[in-house]
């Protein structure tokens, strides 16, 4: 059997999306729904979902923009309430009621939405170096990023430039930095290795659009258990706000990755090790 199987949805305006499906939908463990950042996309999770599809159901969507789901002529939805329209119909499509989300950046944010829109569909949550609030510079920095192609020549010259962008990644083996940069360029039809998204999907951020109520969000999630997970040097989520989320969660496990940007791969042993006790409670 192949490692996992592809399929695509149609959404309610009439995109193909994309996802991943790992392990034995039949499994009796409480499957688990893994949510990228706002480029990514679900290669993301390759190795996280391989580990636990060894006895785990394991969905890991494309959003609309991002890798092989198709792209939005109209970049006023890249939001994320047509995100979690998308994930709905996702979990519509697949029959899946009940998952522990793991939520990388702004997946953890739409985890956190799911809570209010669909809180019945919420096990555990894994928050991966996101939080109610969100350092500007941390934003900042990956707008002007984002926004622009980074086309190249060959693979040699994506690895290079990925190290050089993202140097505080966990990343330890010439292979890690090669998938990284695989998930991150895709070739086309000139040769060239350009970008895996739309580079329209920052025009609604880059709009400035007034964000709801983050930390009443996040409270939607006390009833149930949540790792917080952050890497110890990132630009996105402040240690104030990890700590805060201690305070405003009564059961809330947090693991803090020394020398870690944003954002940690989760295939860390520390990171792996935390993941498995949430889902021991599950």
């Amino acid at each position: 059997m192949s490692s996992f199987r592809e399929h695509h949805y149609t959404t309610q305006d009439g995109l193909s999306l994309y996802y991943r499906e790992y392990g034995d939908p039949l499994s009796t463990e409480t499957p688990v729904l893994c949510l990228p950042g706002l480029a990514r996309n679900s290669k993301d999770f390759h190795r996280v979902a391989m580990r636990l599809s060894a006895d785990r159901w394991v969905i890991c969507p494309d959003y609309r923009g991002r890798g092989q789901s198709d792209y939005d002529p109209e970049p006023d939805n890249y939001q994320p309430t047509t995100y979690l329209q998308d994930i709905r119909h996702l979990l519509a499509v697949t029959g899946l009621h009940r998952a522990v989300v793991i939520g990388t950046s702004m997946g953890g944010l739409l985890a956190t939405g799911l809570g209010v829109v669909a809180p019945s569909l919420l096990a555990g949550v894994v928050l991966n170096d996101i939080g109610p609030h969100i350092e500007d510079n941390g934003i900042d920095r990956i707008m002007d990023y984002l926004g622009i192609d980074h086309p190249h020549s060959d693979w040699d010259d994506a690895v290079a430039a990925f190290k050089k962008r993202f140097p505080t990644l966990s990343f330890d083996t010439e292979e890690l930095w090669r998938e990284g940069a695989e998930a991150t360029w895709r070739e086309r039809e000139d040769g060239q290795l350009h970008v895996d998204w739309d580079v329209n999907i920052v025009l609604p951020v880059v709009q400035k659009r007034e964000l709801p109520d983050l930390w009443a969000l996040f409270r939607s999630l006390r009833n149930v258990p949540v790792l917080a997970v952050r890497g110890g040097v990132s630009d996105v989520l402040s240690a104030e706000t990890f700590d805060r989320m201690a305070d405003e969660h009564p059961n809330l496990d947090r693991l803090c990755l020394e020398g870690v940007g944003h954002v940690p791969s989760l295939f860390e042993p520390e990171s792996a090790e935390a993941i498995d006790r949430l889902l021991a409670q599950v």
